[in-house]
């Protein structure tokens, strides 16, 4: 084994992490958003966050340092399937399944959105494993470390929404037929199925986004991971100790980041074409 193996074996540990840290979340996230506690939802998040770094530096490291690599693209696709298709997709399911207070068609929704993703994102990683031999400056679909982060976005956007004096505060719309009882959410709660069956379509579709190697996609991503990481940070901060949901305060910092977070991951994929050609002028500099 080659240090950028033992990297890699690290993304898939942080993976795991992540999904154990969901597994404890699932008691304090049972019922009306007004109850919930999310100190290892914030904490699993930071998990992604780092494989992602892990599976960022691998590559270099294996280049640089490993003549070869016995196990290489095995552990890459083991470990990129747990930290950014699995763990991300549970994310989204134990945040906003609203287990106990749901109607059973709300919760299935979600699951069968999730695993949507799941399947899309095995989906793209055996493509990306199929194609990693190619010298193009483009992925064909957007990378799965990429749909990671854009889920991690938005899931921050929509958790803090009705508590950083931005927007729409809770409603508590009595919808039979999805969220049940009345009990107070998030406006944003119904935009989630439709970002997740976008977010995994995206992973399997054709189109092309610019990989951020060097030029403007390099610094649009260093910007956005920046943001994003701040954000996980300050929440983990904010909610540490007893606070719930609804009595959160001083949210509007990492409110605001998860936002520019999530509008530098989207304007990435909208300017795929434009980006490929700015780095490929680059690349002829």
């Amino acid at each position: 084994m080659g240090i950028a193996d033992f990297i890699t074996l690290l993304n898939g540990l942080f993976g795991s992490l992540a999904i154990f840290f969901l597994i404890l979340a699932v008691d304090d996230m049972k019922g009306a958003y007004n109850n919930l506690k999310t100190d290892y939802i914030w904490a699993s998040m930071f998990c992604i966050m780092l494989s992602i770094i892990g599976d960022i530096i691998d590559g270099p490291v294996a280049r640089k340092y490993s003549k070869r690599r016995n196990l290489g693209g095995s552990l890459d696709l083991m470990s990129d399937t747990i930290s950014f298709a699995l763990a991300p997709a549970l994310m989204i399911f134990v945040m906003f399944g609203r287990m106990g207070e749901a109607t059973p068609i709300w919760t299935l929704s979600i699951a069968i959105s999730c695993c949507w993703v799941i399947i899309c994102g095995m989906l793209r990683l055996a493509r990306f494993d199929f194609e990693s031999g190619s010298d193009y400056n483009y992925f064909t679909g957007i990378a799965s470390p990429t749909n990671a982060m854009l889920i991690i976005s938005a899931c921050g956007v929509i958790w803090l929404q009705p508590v950083s004096g931005f927007g729409p505060e809770l409603t508590s719309w009595d919808c039979s037929f999805c969220f049940g009882k009345g009990e107070p959410k998030p406006w944003g709660d119904f935009l989630l199925v439709p970002i997740l069956l976008a977010s995994g379509y995206l992973m399997v579709s054709d189109r092309k986004t610019a990989k951020t190697k060097h030029g403007i996609p390099l610094k649009l991503a260093i910007l956005q991971m920046l943001s994003l990481l701040l954000a996980i940070i300050f929440s983990m901060y904010i909610t540490s100790g007893e606070d719930f949901a609804s009595d959160l305060e001083n949210v509007m910092i990492p409110f605001s980041l998860f936002s520019l977070s999530l509008l530098l991951v989207v304007v990435y994929i909208i300017g795929g074409e434009f980006f490929i050609s700015s780095s490929s002028g680059d690349e002829g500099e």
